[in-house]
C-alpha cells in the first residue's frame, strides 16, 4: 500500500509540473447590462454603454471583446443586452450575451478616416514625461513608433497589453546595434487631465528595466493637440463617467517622415514590429 500510494503522488506532482504547479490563472465573472453602441467585426468587438459593475468599474462606455460568431452577426446599436464579462489574467472578454431588444443596425459614430501609407505625418508638439516639449520631427532620421493609451486604462487586454507590447519591443532593441539612434518609441496619453508628465514618468517605470527614455518616451499635450494627433491617425476616444471609451492604433513611421505602417487593434506583435527594424 505505500508503494503504492508513492507512486500515486509521484503522478500527482508530475501532472502538477505540467501544469505549472497545479496553478492556474484567476479567473473573475461580472455582471454586465447595458445598450449596444456600435460593432466592430473585423476586430470582434462591440462597445457598449453599460450600467455600474459593481466592484469593477462605474457605468461607462467600452469595447468588449466576443468570442462567439453568433453574436457578432446578431448583434446591432441600441441593442439592450446582457452578458457576462470574464477577466482572465491579461486577457477579458463577454460570453453569455442576452439580447432583449432589436437594433437599428446604424452605428452611432463613424470611425475616423485612417492616415494613407507613404504620407508624410505632420509636426504635432507634446510634452513628455520630463515636461519638455517634444515634438515628432525630431525623430526624423529614425523609426517612429507610436501609439495611444491612458495610464488607468481597466481592461488588461487593452492599453496595458499595448504597453507591455511596446516593453517587449524595447527590450527586443536593446541587442541591436545602434538602436537607440535608429528607432524611437513614443507612447502618446489622451487623458490629458490625469495624466501629467509626473504620472506618465512613474507609469513608465513599470514597464522599463532599465528605463531608458532616450529609447521610449511617454508623452501628452494640450487637449487640442491630443484632438488633432489622435483624429490623424484615425484613433476614436471620448470620456465617459471617468472611465475613456477608445480605440486602439499603432503607428510605425520611418525615419523620412512618412508613415509605413498602421496597426489597428492589439492583434499585432513585438516580433513583427522587430522584423520591421530589422
Amino acid at each position: 500500500m505505500k508503494i503504492r500510494g508513492y507512486w500515486i503522488l509521484v503522478a500527482t506532482l508530475g501532472g502538477c509540473l505540467v501544469t505549472a504547479g497545479c496553478r492556474s490563472v484567476p479567473e473573475n465573472r461580472y455582471e454586465l447590462k447595458g445598450k449596444v453602441v456600435s460593432v466592430d467585426k473585423g476586430q470582434r468587438q462591440v462597445t457598449i454603454a453599460h450600467e455600474k459593475i459593481p466592484g469593477f468599474m462605474d457605468a461607462m462606455t467600452m469595447p468588449y471583446n466576443v468570442r462567439e460568431d453568433w453574436a457578432l452577426d446578431a448583434l446591432a446599436p441600441e441593442q439592450s443586452i446582457e452578458a457576462t464579462l470574464v477577466v482572465k489574467g491579461d486577457h477579458s472578454w463577454i460570453e453569455g450575451i442576452r439580447i432583449s431588444q432589436g437594433g437599428t443596425g446604424s452605428e452611432s459614430e463613424a470611425a475616423s478616416p485612417m492616415p494613407r501609407i507613404g504620407e508624410e505625418v505632420p509636426d504635432f508638439t507634446l510634452l513628455n514625461q520630463d515636461n519638455t516639449h517634444i515634438h515628432l520631427a525630431q525623430y526624423r532620421g529614425r523609426f517612429l513608433l507610436l501609439t495611444f493609451i491612458y495610464t488607468r486604462c481597466p481592461l488588461p487586454d487593452f492599453c496595458p497589453r499595448t504597453t507591455r507590447n511596446f516593453s517587449e519591443v524595447y527590450r527586443g532593441l536593446k541587442p541591436m546595434a545602434d538602436a537607440g539612434r535608429n528607432v524611437h518609441l513614443l507612447t502618446v496619453s489622451f487623458d490629458t487631465e490625469y495624466d501629467t508628465p509626473a504620472v506618465l514618468r512613474e507609469y513608465a517605470r513599470r514597464y522599463m528595466n532599465p528605463p531608458d527614455f532616450g529609447v521610449w518616451e511617454f508623452a501628452t499635450g494640450s487637449p487640442e493637440e491630443i484632438k488633432k494627433i489622435t483624429g490623424h491617425f484615425g484613433l476614436i476616444y471620448r470620456k465617459e463617467s471617468g472611465q475613456i471609451e477608445h480605440s486602439l492604433v499603432t503607428a510605425l513611421i520611418g525615419p523620412d517622415g512618412t508613415l509605413k505602417r498602421i496597426y489597428q487593434g492589439n492583434q499585432w506583435t513585438p516580433g513583427q514590429v522587430l522584423a520591421e527594424f530589422r
